[in-house]
């Protein structure tokens, strides 16, 4: 697997994002679960406001500010944690509220490399289109570029 980011949709509810990120499994979890990795990377490197309590029933709120001056909040809530293997948590585009998703994250160690593979279930399938048409798998793959960079200042 390259570090291109693959997309499938393997039902009309969900979307399947899955990632390879050249970096020990431990490392790419807590850049997924820590505010002080999360700011550097997620919301494709922009400014990011980041409030995390990392816990099971704990809540999550990041605002992402554009070069165009914009802002995007997003929101959610952790079901489910196993430290370094998996993560199953709500999320939520603010303005479009009330179309929350569950998603599941998985962080398996292979060939030397983290493999990220995100699954999104949607409610019905308007949500999981209107996903789709909203640029996200863009946008994933331009964050985890930007992840990609971050991780090697870490080395």
């Amino acid at each position: 697997m390259t570090n291109d980011l693959s997309v499938e949709h393997p039902s009309d509810l969900e979307i399947t994002l899955s990632r390879a990120v050249d970096a020990p499994r431990d490392l790419v979890f807590a850049a997924h679960t820590q505010a002080e990795h999360l700011k550097h990377w997620w919301g494709r490197g922009n400014p990011l406001d980041v409030e995390i309590d990392f816990r099971v029933g704990g809540r999550y709120r990041y605002v992402e500010h554009t070069p165009d001056g914009e802002s995007h909040a997003f929101r959610g809530e952790f079901r489910e944690i196993v430290p370094n293997e998996r993560i199953v948590q709500t999320f939520e585009y603010e303005p479009m509220a009330g179309h929350i998703l569950e998603e599941t994250v998985v962080f398996e160690e292979r060939g030397g490399q983290t493999v990220v593979t995100s699954t999104s279930r949607f409610a019905n399938k308007e949500d999981r289109d209107g996903m789709v048409a909203s640029g996200m798998e863009d946008g994933a793959a331009e964050s985890y570029a930007v992840l990609d960079n971050y991780l090697k200042t870490l080395a």
